[in-house]
C-alpha cells in the first residue's frame, strides 16, 4: 500500500476515532479505506 497525506476537519477526526474506540474498525485508516471503498464504489461501478 502507499502513503499519502490528506488534511480534514477536526470532526472528521473525531468522528473516526468514535468508531475505532467502539471497536468498528481497528485504525483510523481502515475507517478511511472503507469510506474510500464506498465513494469509488457508488461513483464508478455501481449504474444507475
Amino acid at each position: 500500500m502507499k502513503i499519502i497525506t490528506v488534511k480534514l476537519p477536526e470532526q472528521f477526526l473525531e468522528a473516526m476515532d468514535e468508531l475505532v474506540n467502539t471497536g468498528r474498525y481497528e485504525t483510523r485508516s481502515e475507517v478511511i479505506r472503507a469510506a474510500i471503498g464506498d465513494f469509488i464504489r457508488k461513483e464508478l461501478w455501481i449504474k444507475d
